[in-house]
């Protein structure tokens, strides 16, 4: 099974979650944990597609020198708000790549380094960017699971009800990067990540099924 699937040829990536034994440790496997920043929160209508970053997790360790970073030209104007917290300007993003060239680079970067799973927080808002530009150009893709430490922290303290990356950085004491462009939130989250894959271990949740099992269940084991 190829775990992005276009209506197009060309522009595939496999991961090779779905090859993975359950019981393989998590120290064993690779992550790449990315983020995305855009025009706005309303991507499937006319909110644009401005960065992706990522970075590299191997097993419980975060690679902070294999990282990726590509902005995408979102051929519209981007806000004073947005510029302001993010720092991206429209000189940065005028000869950028298009979405899908953006999209096609980051998948690259996925494929050539061999990682089993991806992961973000809040992550299903860094899918539905990545599946509205696809769908802008004609492509359908369907996201292989992805582990989203919005979950991960559900199960361990369910009693956090709040979804900002900084705040439970903070509660966590993992190490933080300045906030709102794609690489440093990547960057956040994966010491964020790795910090839950600790806890998790501490309750003997240490293998591939059992990561499944917590993360795709909403934080709430069956």
């Amino acid at each position: 099974m190829t775990p992005f699937i276009f209506s197009k040829k060309k522009l595939t990536c496999p991961l090779v979650y779905d090859t993975v034994p359950l019981n393989k440790p998590i120290r064993e496997m690779t992550f790449i944990v990315f983020d995305t920043e855009t025009t706005g929160f309303r991507v499937n209508a006319e909110d644009r597609l401005l960065e992706i970053g990522a970075v590299l997790v191997e097993g419980k360790t975060v690679k902070e020198k294999l990282t990726f970073q590509t902005f995408s030209n979102p051929n519209r104007l981007i806000s004073r708000e947005i510029a302001e917290l993010t720092g991206i300007t429209a000189n940065d993003v005028e000869q950028a790549p298009s979405a899908f060239e953006a999209i096609s680079a980051f998948f690259d970067f996925l494929g050539e380094n061999k990682a089993d799973c991806l992961a973000g927080h809040y992550v299903s808002f860094d899918e539905l960017v990545l599946r509205s530009e696809l769908k802008r150009t004609g492509y359908s893709l369907k996201m292989p699971p992805s582990i989203d430490t919005l979950n991960l922290i559900g199960y361990l303290a369910p009693s956090y009800d709040m979804r900002d990356l900084e705040r439970y950085a903070q509660i966590f004491g993992t190490r933080m990067y300045p906030r709102h462009r794609a690489v440093n939130d990547a960057l956040t989250t994966a010491y964020l990540f790795v910090e839950l894959l600790e806890l998790l271990n501490d309750r003997k949740i240490d293998t591939w099924g059992e990561l499944l099992r917590v993360s795709g269940s909403g934080g709430q084991v069956p």
